[in-house]
């Protein structure tokens, strides 16, 4: 099994990253910050694009980081980035059903990308023999 579940956690994060860049309506709508119109406001799409050059760079750790220390370091702060969102999202959104839903999101990506981790590691630690 190798690394490839962290990989492909990383390839999706990385994607996703990048549509909210190109697209802040992506995050701006679930989350019940655009205008009636569908439109979003300037300030409130740099802070999304914000979010989504983080994610499209931790994304692209975790596709090209060597197995090892470094993939763990890079599948951690996609855990931790997560968790952060689903925190703050879950109790800043002005919308308490968004507030609901965006927390949810957030937290089954992090849930995910840690599951992803720990199968990986898990894989290594059985093919590579004790480490004792």
């Amino acid at each position: 099994m190798g690394a490839w579940p962290v990989r492909w956690a990383g390839a999706a994060t990385a994607a996703y990253g990048v549509g909210v860049l190109v697209r802040p309506a992506l995050m701006a709508r679930p989350c019940g910050l655009d205008e009636e119109d569908g439109s979003v406001p300037p300030a409130t799409a740099l802070l999304i694009r914000v979010v989504g050059a983080r994610d499209a760079a931790i994304g692209l750790a975790m596709l090209v980081a060597r197995e090892g220390s470094a993939l763990r370091a890079a599948t951690a702060c996609r855990v931790a980035a997560d968790l952060c969102d689903a925190a703050l999202f879950g109790t800043q959104l002005p919308d308490p059903a968004a507030r609901r839903k965006a927390a949810a999101v957030a937290g089954g990506w992090g849930a995910l990308c840690a599951a992803a981790g720990l199968a990986s590691e898990s894989v290594r630690r059985c093919g590579g023999g004790s480490r004792t």
